[in-house]
């Protein structure tokens, strides 16, 4: 029974730790528009909160282990940190190839898209009764 529990209460962490990545990329997003938008000075705030949040898919993906989540959610969590990655490419080699920075808010809409969809699939792991299908 206790190692039931421990996966349980892993699920539940890994659901609040989507919940959180999920609300860092709308702060995330929020910055970059409140710099482009209202006053440069503040690009830092975007450049330097994403070093707050990026590795939480990597703290995602270890408790997807404890919590016996299904492969195609560890999948998932890395490719969140992999995306991640992509997008500090794609800022860097805006200098040398100008189309890289176009792929940037592109990719950003991914990583936001994937979070809300791990989301919802770990709030299901986590809360919802086996055996009951969401409609």
């Amino acid at each position: 029974m206790k190692r039931r529990s421990g996966a349980r209460v892993s699920r539940i962490i890994y659901f609040y730790l989507a919940v959180i990545f999920a609300l860092c990329l709308a702060v995330q997003v929020f910055l970059a528009g409140y710099a482009i938008f209202v006053d440069p000075v503040k690009w830092d705030y975007h450049t330097t909160f994403v070093k707050i949040f990026e590795y939480v898919p990597i703290f995602m993906l270890i408790v997807s282990f404890l919590g016996r989540l299904p492969a195609s959610m560890r999948w998932l969590s890395f490719s969140l940190f992999l995306l991640i990655m992509l997008m500090y490419a794609t800022a860097s080699l805006t200098s040398q190839a100008p189309i890289a920075g176009a792929f940037h808010p592109v990719a950003a809409l991914l990583i936001f898209w994937l979070s809300i969809a791990i989301t919802r699939k770990a709030w299901r792991l986590a809360y919802q009764p086996a055996g009951v299908q969401e409609v």
